[in-house]
Order: C-alpha cells, then sequence, then structure tokens
C-alpha cells in the first residue's frame, strides 16, 4: 500500500510545483521558438511551413504534436505550449516507481526512486518549458518500463514514438530489440524458434517503423512537405528528406555559449541557460531570472559515482555470469543514452540532452541504497544515511529551485547559487 501511495503523493506535489507559475516566463524560451511555432502549423497544415513555402524541419513530428495538444486544449499561449509536458513529466516519477518496484520489491526503494525524480532540477525545467526531450524522456521510460515487464508489443509502439520524437532513441530500440531477440534464442531451439524470431522482429522492426512512418502522416498529405515533391514517390521523397536531416545533424558544429562536451554532462560542468533577464520587482537595486536546465548539482554527483559503482558491479557479474536485472536495465540506459554522444565530439551538444539517461542515474543511486541496506548489520545505520542523504538533496532542489522555475530574486541571490564560473 505504501508503495502505492508513497509515489502518488509525491507526483501530485511535483505536478503542482510544475503548474504554479507555468506561464513563467513570458514568451518562448530557448528552442521553443521552432517547436512551438512547428506546433502552430502542424494544427494548421498538418506539416511544417515558413508562411507558405515547404520549411526544412530536422526532427520528426510527434514531440510538436505533443505541444499543439496543449494549445488546442488550453489555447496558443505559454501555459497551453507547457501543459502536456508538464503532466508527462509528472508521469515519469510514477513511471520510475514501477520500475523500482519490479526491480527491487521495496516500499521504501520504490519511494526512495520517485522522490529522486521529483527533486531533481533536470526533470523539473524540462517539464515547464515546451522542448521535445521531455517527450522523448517520457517515451523511453515507458518502453523501459514494458520491457522490463516483458511487454514487448506496447515496448515497440512507445520505441516507435519516441523515434517519431527525436532519432537519438534509435539506440534503445538497438539494445532492447537485441536483448529480447537473445532472451527468444536461450528459450527456445530448433523450429520452435521460428515463430518468437519473427514476432521480435515484428515488435522491434516492423511495429516501431510503422509508428515512425504514421508520425509524418501529414508530410504525406500534404504538399507543402519539405521535398514532398521531390521524386514521384513519398518513400523515396521522404528517404531523401532524411538523408538531408542526417547530414545536418552529423554536420552540426555551429559554436553556441552554451554548448557541453558529454564528458561533463553528469557533473553539470555546463549546463543550458533556457532563459535570463535583469527585470525589476525582486525588492533589491539589481534583479535576475533565470531558467537554467541543470540537474540538482548534489544529486548528480551522487548520481555520478553510483553510475560508475554500479558499471564496476556490472563488469563483475558478467565475469561470473551472475545477471542482476537492476544492474542490467541501469547499464542499457546509460549506454544507449549517454554513450553514442562520445562519438559526436566535434558535433554541437548541450547538456540538457541528458534528461533522456536521467532516470537511469536515479535508479543507479537507488541500486546503492539497496546494497547498503542489504547489509544486515549495518541496516539501522543505513536507513539513517539514506534519510540524512535524502534531506541534503532536497534541501539542495530547494535553494535552486528559483532558478529551476524562473522567479524573480535579487542579482545577489542568483549569483550565490551560480557556484562554478562555467554556469554563468
Amino acid at each position: 500500500m505504501i508503495a502505492a501511495i508513497a509515489p502518488m503523493v509525491i507526483a501530485l506535489l511535483s505536478l503542482i510545483i510544475r503548474l504554479i507559475n507555468l506561464s513563467t516566463p513570458k514568451g518562448m524560451v530557448f528552442d521553443e521558438v521552432y517547436y512551438v511555432d512547428g506546433a502552430r502549423d502542424l494544427l494548421k497544415y498538418g506539416v511544417e511551413v515558413t508562411g507558405s513555402a515547404p520549411e526544412f524541419i530536422v526532427h520528426p513530428p510527434i514531440g510538436k504534436w505533443c505541444i499543439a495538444l496543449g494549445i488546442k486544449l488550453f489555447g496558443d499561449h505559454e501555459f497551453g505550449w507547457r501543459i502536456v509536458g508538464a503532466i508527462l513529466g509528472t508521469a515519469m516519477i510514477l513511471l520510475i516507481a514501477l520500475i523500482a518496484h519490479r526491480l527491487f520489491y521495496s516500499p521504501l526503494l520504490t519511494a526512495l526512486a520517485s522522490a529522486l525524480m521529483a527533486i531533481d532540477g533536470m526533470l523539473l525545467v524540462h517539464s515547464r518549458t515546451a522542448l521535445l526531450d521531455i517527450f522523448l524522456a517520457f517515451f523511453i521510460l515507458t518502453a523501459t518500463y514494458f520491457w522490463v515487464v516483458r511487454k514487448y508489443w506496447l515496448t515497440g509502439l512507445f520505441l516507435g514514438l519516441a523515434i517519431g520524437t527525436k532519432w537519438s532513441a534509435l539506440y534503445f530500440l538497438a539494445l532492447f530489440g537485441a536483448i529480447a531477440l537473445y532472451r527468444t534464442f536461450t528459450h527456445h531451439t530448433g523450429k520452435t524458434l521460428i515463430a518468437p524470431t519473427l514476432k521480435r522482429f515484428v515488435q522491434f522492426g516492423v511495429l516501431p517503423l510503422s509508428v515512425y512512418l504514421a508520425s509524418w502522416s501529414g508530410w504525406f498529405l500534404s504538399k507543402h512537405g519539405w521535398d514532398r515533391q521531390w521524386s514521384p514517390s513519398a518513400l523515396n521523397s521522404l528517404w531523401h528528406y532524411h538523408a538531408q536531416m542526417w547530414d545536418f545533424h552529423t554536420n552540426l558544429v555551429t559554436k553556441h555559449s552554451y554548448q557541453a562536451n558529454p564528458w561533463n554532462w553528469l557533473i553539470m560542468g555546463r549546463p543550458t541557460s533556457f532563459f535570463y533577464e535583469s527585470p525589476k520587482g525582486c525588492g533589491a537595486k539589481l534583479c535576475a531570472q533565470e531558467v537554467l536546465a541543470m540537474g540538482t548539482p548534489l544529486l548528480w554527483w551522487i548520481g555520478t559515482i553510483a553510475i560508475a559503482l554500479v558499471f564496476s558491479l556490472w563488469f563483475r557479474s558478467v565475469v561470473v555470469s551472475r545477471f542482476d536485472p537492476a544492474l542490467n536495465i541501469v547499464v542499457i540506459g546509460m549506454v544507449a543514452g549517454y554513450l553514442p554522444w562520445f562519438f559526436f565530439q566535434r558535433r554541437t551538444t548541450f547538456t540538457f540532452y541528458a534528461i533522456i539517461f536521467e532516470p537511469f542515474l536515479i535508479l543507479a543511486i537507488v541500486y546503492c541504497a539497496k546494497m547498503a541496506l542489504d547489509t544486515s548489520r549495518g541496516n539501522i545505520l543505513a536507513r539513517s544515511a539514506i534519510t540524512l542523504v535524502f534531506i541534503a538533496l532536497l534541501a539542495n532542489f530547494i535553494y535552486f529551485l528559483p532558478i529551476f522555475t524562473g522567479q524573480i530574486i535579487s542579482y545577489e541571490a542568483w549569483q550565490n547559487r551560480m557556484w562554478f564560473p562555467s554556469w554563468i
């Protein structure tokens, strides 16, 4: 009962935090200028355009359709742009609880997982801005849950939705599909292997591809889509368009003041400022208002250590052939969500991309808490230590809350929160 109630209470409180002043900051922040505009076009034309001319777009449509849903239901304003992300960001707190429950079967650890997600600044900022990455992270985490419980049809469905938001979800599709196929080969032989193998091919190949192609239906049906008439064959035209998209992503080397190499994402070396102004109204001579896409620092620093420990334990488990599902899921999430970015060293990248693997960082921390609790002689001590660490994390989150939510504070208060020059 506690395992169900605690995450729901935590999620409800988190939803309130997300909804309060959701329309702040006013106007479009950071890449909202692209995605809100795209959502408007999708509602009006079914495809993205510039005026009446086709527009070259570098990301698939599903994330922008999610923003469009909010606009359709609540209106074309800041609240409407951001509400769907706020809801799905809250849902991720419940999803991580479901995954933790399946992995650890502990009410305490289930509650801890949801609580840690709730006090992470990275997730909060994404939940309050209309960027694609919150939808990507939600679809990936949902697919992860269904993969853990081995409901592969639903896994394939949500992976298709994730790829239809951003291509980086392809790495999860590759890993989840490969492991699901491996499981099939370990449970079947001979002729009995044919049917389940074909089933996996459909679940992790045909189904995600079908969902992805369906997400482009507006482009197929419109004459205004970019390069729609490039070939008499619509599929050839779409392939040509995707080749251009691939070229854009692999050759994006434009310098940006907030770009950050993947090596420093975990330690929040260079968080991304989505918004900054110096308004009045804080009661001081100088005021500051910022939305900084940064994970709660202490949480991510502890998470970095936890990930290192989990990987060392996973390598040891591989050597002795004793596989732990919890270790496996953390490793899969980090390999699919983080590792690929190291192969794009010249590409312009940002720390806020880390939201895709943030849930797996949380699970790594929870796994380490489980290890501490499993020591019979130190159980009381472990519970006390976990409680004290969580209180410190919560205090850290509250301290940085003004720059996660765009509150107007004094410049001195803002400066006090800029612990390192690279955060400015």
